[in-house]
């Protein structure tokens, strides 16, 4: 099989991609993030393009945006950026982002005057910047003196689930202790907490968490010059035996891995 390893669906928590993203598709919870972050009130947000957000699409070789919406005029972007690639790196991702955010608002038919204001937000469960910071809000300044700000539009923020200082309100910092595995400290934690929870025993998201554990064994071995047809079967035989140990019906194994009944009999026959 695969030696390539994600974490299995029970434990999946708010740092990993694939459940920060199933948990943000819910408005409250995205809205009421971003207002505790910016201290902000946002009368209402919508998301734009969803496939950008939620839709997760394998046969792209671009970077996807996490959780990506406009409200009262400005556009949000949330990353949970889960490995920690160091600073500079992460540098150039914001940079990426943003000329994603722009390029996509001008393929709108927005003139450059009429960009919007946009918010890039890294959610960090790791120290930034060699600092003890929870927060860093970056914008454009001029070097030669620091009262002058291009006023461009384009924030971009990280935060540190690492922190030390005491720089976030306390249902900021709430979240971040979140990430940092701590048991659940207010109520919207909570309703967050609770919502994995119910996501877990949804049917539909498991299978669709299996076909992207497939797919992502599928793009790891495709990395590799040889043996990639075999890594396929391999995967798709993979996903068949996790989904018949949780006894999934054999017609929706078929579905999702494109073996025959025949040889997802023989596998049953190997449990």
């Amino acid at each position: 099989m695969s030696g390539y390893k994600i974490k299995p669906w029970e434990e999946l928590t708010i740092t990993d991609d694939y459940m920060f993203k199933l948990v943000m598709r819910h408005k409250r919870f995205c809205k009421r993030l971003i207002e505790k972050i910016l201290n902000i009130r946002i009368k209402d947000i919508h998301y734009l393009e969803e496939e950008k957000s939620f839709k997760f699409k394998y046969d792209s070789k671009g970077i996807r945006l996490d959780v990506y919406v406009e409200g009262d005029d400005t556009i949000y972007d949330i990353e949970m950026q889960v490995w920690n690639y160091g600073d500079q790196e992460l540098a150039y991702r914001s940079r990426y982002y943003q000329s994603m955010i722009d390029m996509d608002s001008l393929a709108r038919g927005a003139l450059y005057k009429e960009l919007r204001p946009s918010i890039i937000i890294f959610l960090c469960p790791f120290a930034l910047f060699d600092k003890e910071r929870h927060i860093y809000t970056f914008r454009n300044i001029c070097r030669e003196d620091k009262t002058l700000e291009l006023h461009d539009g384009a924030t971009k923020i990280f935060l540190s689930s690492q922190g030390k200082a005491n720089d976030v309100a306390p249902d900021v910092k709430a979240f971040l202790d979140y990430m940092n595995g701590l048991p659940a400290a207010d109520d919207f934690i909570k309703e967050i907490d609770a919502c994995i929870t119910e996501t877990k025993t949804n049917h539909e998201e498991r299978v669709s968490y299996m076909t992207y554990e497939m797919k992502m064994r599928e793009a790891h071995d495709d990395g590799r010059a040889e043996g990639r047809a075999e890594g396929e079967r391999k995967n798709q035989e993979q996903t068949a035996l996790d989904m018949l140990r949780d006894n999934m019906d054999i017609q929706l194994i078929m579905k999702y891995t494109h073996l025959s009944a025949e040889r997802i009999a023989e596998l049953a026959k190997t449990l």
